[in-house]
This record gives C-alpha cells, sequence and structure tokens, in this order.
C-alpha cells in the first residue's frame, strides 16, 4: 500500500503541479477565458488514463496464463522504463518546468482553444499513462486485493489537495528536494516491479532460470508475517528469487541510483565583485506565477543547489 501510495502521490504531484502553473499563468495574465479549455484538457486526460487502467485490467482476463505472464512481464519493464526516464528527467528540467510549460501555453493562446485542450491534455496525459501502467503492474504483483490499489488513490488524492493549497499559497515545501526523495524511493520500487516481471518472463518460459533459485529465506521471512507483507507492498521483496531476477535487480538499482544521487560538478565561477554579487542576486530571484518573489530553496533537485519553480500563488 505505501509503496502505491507513493507512485500516486509522486505522479499526482507532478500533475498537479502543471495544472497549477498553467491556471496561475492564466489567471495573472487575464486570461481566465481560457480557463475552460485548459480543464477540458485535464478531464480528458483522466479519462484517457482511466480507460487505459481498465483496458489492462480487464483486457488480459480472457488470455491464457502464457500470454498473461508474457504480456504482464513486457509491460513491467515498459513501466520501469517510464519511470526511470520520468524520475530522471524531473531531476534536470525541474527548475525551468514553469517557463517552459508557460511559453507553450503563450503559443497555444496564439493558435487557439484546440491548441489550449492539447497543451492541457499532453501535459496531465503523459503523467496519467504512466500512473495507470506502473499502478497496474505494482498492484498486480502485490497481489494483495485491493490496498494496493487504494493506496494508489490516496496518493492521488493527497496530491490534489497539496496542489490546490499551492495554488492559494497555502503551502510551500523544497519541491526539488521532495522530487529527490521520493524519486530515490521510486527507483527500488521500480526495482521490485522489474524483478517480479522478470519472473513473469520465466514463467511464461520467454527467459529460462525459473528453477534456479538465488536464495531462500521464506522461513525467516514468511510472506504471511507482517514485515513479509510490509517488504513484498513496498519494494515487491520475494524471499526466493532466481538468479536472474537477483542479478537484473542488482544491475537495476545500484547504477540507477548511483547515477540519479550523484551531484555533477559545477565549474568554478570567478570571484565577482560585492555590488556585482548584489546585482545578481537581485536579478536572480525566483518568480512565483503570480509574479511574487518566492524563496529559493536550497539543493536543487538537479545537484546543482538551484531550486526548482514553486508554483505558489493568490488570487484576489
Amino acid at each position: 500500500m505505501f509503496g502505491n501510495y507513493l507512485i500516486g502521490l509522486r505522479e499526482g504531484l507532478e500533475a498537479s503541479l502543471v495544472v497549477c502553473i498553467l491556471v496561475a499563468y492564466l489567471v495573472k495574465t487575464d486570461n481566465r477565458a481560457s480557463l475552460r479549455p485548459v480543464w477540458t484538457g485535464v478531464g480528458l486526460a483522466v479519462g484517457l488514463s482511466l480507460a487505459f487502467g481498465a483496458g489492462l485490467q480487464f483486457g488480459t482476463q480472457e488470455l491464457t496464463f502464457t500470454a498473461q505472464e508474457a504480456i504482464g512481464g513486457s509491460l513491467s519493464i515498459v513501466a520501469v522504463g517510464l519511470v526511470t526516464w520520468m524520475v530522471f528527467w524531473m531531476r534536470r528540467t525541474a527548475r525551468h518546468l514553469k517557463a517552459e510549460l508557460e511559453g507553450r501555453l503563450d503559443s497555444a493562446l496564439a493558435m487557439g482553444t484546440g491548441a489550449l485542450v492539447a497543451t492541457a491534455f499532453l501535459a496531465v496525459g503523459r503523467e496519467g499513462i504512466e500512473t495507470s501502467l506502473f499502478v497496474w503492474r505494482s498492484v498486480d504483483a502485490a497481489d494483495d486485493g485491493a490496498k494496493p490499489m487504494l493506496g494508489a488513490v490516496l496518493g492521488i488524492l493527497t496530491a490534489v489537495v497539496m496542489g490546490w493549497l499551492f495554488y492559494r499559497g497555502a503551502l510551500r515545501i523544497n519541491l526539488a528536494r521532495f522530487f529527490t526523495w521520493t524519486g530515490g524511493l521510486l527507483i527500488v520500487v521500480a526495482a521490485g516491479v522489474l524483478a517480479y516481471g522478470v519472473h513473469d518472463l520465466q514463467e511464461a518460459r520467454f527467459l529460462g532460470g525459473l528453477e534456479t533459485k538465488a536464495f531462500d529465506v521464506s522461513e525467516a521471512v514468511p510472506v504471511d508475517s507482517w514485515y513479509g507483507v510490509l517488504l513484498k507492498g513496498t519494494v515487491n521483496f520475494q524471499p526466493d528469487p532466481t538468479v536472474v531476477q537477483a542479478c537484473v535487480w542488482v544491475l537495476y538499482v545500484v547504477p540507477v541510483l548511483v547515477l540519479f544521487l550523484r551531484r555533477p560538478k559545477s565549474p568554478r565561477q570567478p570571484a565577482r565583485s560585492a555590488e556585482g554579487t548584489a546585482d545578481g542576486a537581485a536579478g536572480g530571484t525566483a518568480q512565483s506565477p503570480a509574479g511574487a518573489p518566492a524563496q529559493e530553496p536550497a539543493d536543487g533537485a538537479d545537484g546543482s543547489g538551484e531550486s526548482s519553480d514553486e508554483p505558489s500563488t493568490r488570487t484576489s
């Protein structure tokens, strides 16, 4: 349940921030009449995501066991690839997300209503498709009834509330640090989903080594114990993984975490005069969507010490 809550929170918060930035920019630029197309695009994106998830859930039930395992294993690999790309993309572009979205919105405003709908649909739809795919695989891997799905729904609802609080200016957190920590946790969750997907492919006989176990700690960590359920629900822990599963888990989680958490070396800047430093500081203040100065959090998502744009505004 916790793992799926984290997925729903992380992905949902990204979508909420996107909507918050779009709406705040339209309000700030006195384009309130364009809010309806934006909300239409958001609604279409949510509907597509739900339909995609339903198709995954019910579209595979009539297939043979081998076909189900093959499709499930393949989609696990796709889901892990999408999530891995997402956490690195957010780490790299979080600081420029507001400027990028506002630039797209300016172009859409010039093109008309259809472009506004498409901008909101594409911005939110990508997050929704990723969430549906990853939650579906994680719920299937957990095999724990409705609890994993409940966790994902609670995470999304929490993200919606946080997005609203950001918009109203009632909540401010270090988004760069938030996305760094949740990104690291998601990589560990993704590693478990990847290992589970490999097991599916082994059961479908697309990969060998199903009978060759790396270790078996079933007696020490029973799957029906509270800690066994906790490990299974958070990181998809399996007490008797195959050698292939264990190798894939290690080969994924170690290099990906190292690359994600590594701080890139920033080039040394020449010493500046006190006057130049003051002028630069005055010109480099981060702006909220409403145009008001916002505090810059330390430790940016890319490790460079720069902050992400934190959507926080008050509307009149």
